[in-house]
């Protein structure tokens, strides 16, 4: 193909009977992820706070606006409580407690329970997870979606782009399925993208039972906030990428190395691909999880191309120390 990627994007239809975004990149030889990348306007000391709350975030998700504001004072900035709140809602992410919303799902969309909560997870393609996160560059920022199966954590399908749309989020789930099958239960978390009856509606086209995450529940998506760690702390902030394109190839790379070389302790020292492709044999503790109310890890028979941890509220909200204690315990089984 000798045309500019420039005129090749231009040649990208919305509705074209018969063949999809997907299939018109695959003949103009462009990478989808492509389509939604667009130079994000934010100034040079904006971009450095999020890349900073995004880090903090990662150890102290309990920080509030208040204690992010509070925190980045003490670290020599002049920023007031509406700016912290606007970077918080750019970023799409809350605290893991109970505060004030700073990304709320839309009112008129449908809600479904959550339906892994004493639920065994004992194979593959049993239950996925999916969400999308913030992803920090050193100019402008994109956001990162993800798929994982939650039997083998094996990352069945990612995309990162610079927009949180629901069209997004259905195309990087019909590729998983295209590629990998049908899960029984999809979780996701209650933003507007997932609720959206355009997201919802083609995950019952796939006979699909839809799960969401409720608010006031801290680990109800344990294993994909899990992944945000693994992949910002091994590779985003290491490498801290110049721009889309570059985000793009590392993250390739790095989940081609997550899938099929990292060496996971809760799967008996084997990767996701290798567990994910050999489902009869047996790993522990990881080949089957149990979620209940104690937030308790139970040892029994666990691509390509965010929005923040929302929770449910069960009895009283646990205070933010117990809050931490309970999601440190628990990921110090799942590492």
């Amino acid at each position: 193909m000798s045309n500019p990627v420039s005129e090749r994007k231009l040649m990208i239809e919305d509705k074209l009977k018969g063949l999809s975004k997907t299939k018109q990149c695959h003949v103009l030889g462009l990478h989808r992820s492509g389509l939604y990348y667009k130079p994000v306007a934010e100034g040079e000391e904006n971009i450095e706070l999020m890349r900073m709350m995004d880090e903090q975030y990662m150890k102290t998700p309990f920080y509030g606006i208040r204690r992010m504001r509070e925190w980045l004072v003490r670290k020599g900035y002049v920023v007031n409580r509406k700016r912290i709140q606007r970077l918080m809602g750019l970023m799409g992410w809350q605290t893991i407690y109970r505060a004030p919303n700073t990304s709320k799902p839309n009112q008129e969309h449908k809600k479904y329970p959550y339906l892994l909560k004493g639920l065994e997870i004992v194979r593959q393609n049993q239950a996925w997870a999916m969400d999308i996160t913030y992803v920090p560059m050193k100019r402008g920022f994109m956001y990162l979606c993800a798929i994982i199966d939650i039997h083998t954590r094996f990352v069945v399908n990612w995309s990162v782009s610079n927009t949180m749309t629901a069209e997004w989020c259905v195309e990087v789930v019909n590729e998983a399925i295209a590629q990998y099958g049908t899960p029984e239960i999809f979780n996701t978390d209650q933003g507007c993208q997932f609720t959206s009856e355009v997201f919802a509606g083609n995950l019952k086209s796939h006979d699909i039972i839809i799960s969401m995450d409720g608010k006031g529940r801290a680990i109800d998506n344990i294993f994909i906030e899990r992944l945000w760690r693994t992949v910002k702390y091994e590779h985003i902030y290491l490498y801290n990428h110049t721009d889309g394109v570059a985000l793009y190839k590392g993250l390739k790379d790095y989940f081609n190395f997550y899938n099929q070389e990292r060496l996971h302790q809760s799967l008996e020292y084997m990767t996701p691909r290798s567990v994910y492709h050999e489902s009869q044999i047996e790993v522990s503790p990881a080949a089957g999880l149990h979620f209940d109310d104690e937030y308790e890890y139970h040892h029994l028979n666990f691509s390509s191309s965010s929005e923040s941890i929302h929770t449910h509220h069960q009895n009283d909200i646990l205070s933010m120390h117990e809050t931490t204690k309970n999601i440190t315990n628990f990921e110090k089984n799942l590492s």
